[in-house]
């Protein structure tokens, strides 16, 4: 809504500067008769510094006369040069038929590399020499469409897998009617398939929410501790499963305003991967403190640790670093990423630090709920 009506707003700016340029010169004041051909409308610098697009001002030559600081931060403008062909030519068409004309295009982000830039340009004719180009910059939101085709295809994909197991598993139990030990034994399995797609759906579930809810909870002060508690509680049966010590170091009267459930999810997702992707017999630590301003909760492990060229992309939805393992795991790539929502709807981030062989810590840091109380020397 908001993008529409911006985009309305801009076009009959642009119609109006369209209209000033082209009317006859009987229908203007006698002191505009008299104005240079090469002078400006007057506030021509205070519109475009107010515009939310880029503007950029052409005269007869090509010449940038005009420009918003946007356009130069953009590279758009460099010195008193256009420095794209493109936007060049339809300046020139414009000019040319006294037509306003608008184009989307990929323009290279700059003279080195192969990164684009996407834009909606539309130029209008100011007067005689100059044209008035409005750039709105739209590589963001096409980065957002194609993270959601992503998604869903990322989505079918894995859905395929426990559906077309528990397809398969069925087959064999039709086959095996007149074998009790076979049946149980695929029965078992079927269980586990259909536990393993019930997780994925809720976790789809609840990322899609925090997408679309960004901070639409309604804050309240959590005790930390608490919530760390929660969590811990939820992991307990996994970690004895494989006989993981789960230690805590909980400090006392920390808080943070937010939602508790979303609080533990966090945390406890953190605590099933950690137990998830350690060996028996080792130990998960979850730790919280006070780091100035903010409160600190590390889930630390002795695991495989993390290549650092997977690091940067952990919470990926569906961003696997050992996905043979993952899938043996139940885990379903989407964990991190929720957790990473949870943290940035709270205010605050999630960090990794890994190395192979030696563990991983994962540390969410959020807005302290009493920073002068807690806040240390």
């Amino acid at each position: 809504m908001a993008t529409a009506l911006l985009g309305g707003v801009i076009g009959i700016l642009m119609g109006v500067l369209a209209m000033w340029a082209m009317r006859p010169s009987t229908d203007r004041p006698d002191s505009e008769d008299a104005r240079p051909a090469n002078t400006l409308p007057s506030g021509m610098d205070s519109l475009l510094t107010v515009l939310s697009s880029s503007g950029v001002v052409l005269d007869a030559g090509d010449h940038v006369v005009r420009s918003s600081p946007s356009a130069h931060a953009q590279g758009l403008v460099r010195g008193d040069e256009l420095v794209h062909p493109e936007l060049r030519k339809l300046s020139r068409q414009v000019r040319r038929d006294r037509e306003i004309r608008g184009a989307e295009l990929a323009l290279p982000r700059g003279p080195l590399g192969h990164g684009r830039s996407f834009v909606k340009a539309r130029v209008a004719p100011l007067d005689d020499d100059h044209v008035i180009l409005l750039i709105d910059d739209l590589t963001q939101s096409r980065r957002v469409d194609e993270v959601r085709r992503d998604f869903i295809a990322n989505v079918s994909h894995e859905l395929k897998t426990p559906v077309g197991g528990l397809r398969l598993l069925a087959e064999a139990v039709e086959e095996a009617h007149d074998d009790p030990r076979a049946v149980v034994r695929f029965a078992g399995r079927m269980r586990t398939e259909a536990e393993r797609l019930g997780q994925l759906v809720q976790e789809i579930i609840d990322l899609s929410r925090l997408q679309s809810e960004q901070g639409q909870f309604a804050p309240v002060l959590i005790d930390l501790a608490k919530a760390a508690n929660d969590a811990l509680d939820r992991t307990r049966i996994a970690a004895e499963s494989k006989d993981i010590d789960l230690i805590s170091i909980i400090e006392p009267e920390l808080a943070v305003y937010g939602d508790h459930e979303l609080l533990v999810t966090a945390i406890g997702n953190l605590l099933r991967n950690a137990v998830n992707y350690s060996d028996s017999r080792t130990r998960v630590t979850l730790t919280t403190k006070v780091a100035g301003e903010f409160v600190e909760i590390a889930v630390s492990d002795n695991g495989l640790g993390i290549p650092l060229e997977d690091q940067e992309r952990v919470f990926e939805r569906f961003y696997r670093v050992d996905s043979a393992r993952s899938r043996a795991t139940g885990g379903t790539g989407l964990g991190l990423a929720i957790v990473k929502h949870i943290s940035e709807n709270h205010g605050g981030t999630v960090t990794v630090w890994s190395k192979p062989h030696y563990g991983s810590t994962f540390t969410i840091r959020l807005p302290n709920a009493n920073p002068t109380e807690g806040a240390r020397p």
